[in-house]
């Protein structure tokens, strides 16, 4: 059973950090400020920001595979929480900004094709 998830978790680290070095670069400096910050399961560190000009949503995420930005997010509240979405070819991540039982914690996942390739708890910052 652990070897199972061994391999199941890389086989999921693979295609995620084949996309962090082909990905386009979001710019978050000055011009933008952070309304989200969170860390996950498996080392996922994750930053929203909104650019104060275009209100813009940026996606920043470290994991030891690397780094991913992602630009032009959406923001929704469903079932009374926020949820960021960010979309890369065919990769759409969502981040769940708190849960109904606990405002400090949240959810990544990681949508391949509309299909659910990776889940990871998460807590504030």
């Amino acid at each position: 059973m652990k070897t199972l998830l061994k391999r199941s978790a890389l086989l999921l680290a693979l295609p995620i950090s084949v996309l962090v070095n082909f990905s386009l670069r979001a710019s978050a400096d000055s011009t933008a400020g952070i309304i989200l910050s969170t860390k996950c399961q498996g080392g996922n560190n994750i930053n929203i920001w909104q650019n104060y000009n275009s209100g813009e949503l940026l996606y920043r995420a470290t994991n030891p595979n690397g780094h991913l930005s992602l630009g032009k997010g959406t923001s929704q509240a469903t079932e009374g929480v926020r949820v960021y979405k960010f979309r890369n070819r065919n990769y759409e991540y969502s981040v769940w900004d708190g849960t109904l039982d606990n405002p400090q914690a949240g959810t990544l996942e990681v949508y391949k094709n509309n299909r659910i390739v990776m889940k990871q708890a998460c807590r504030k910052n």
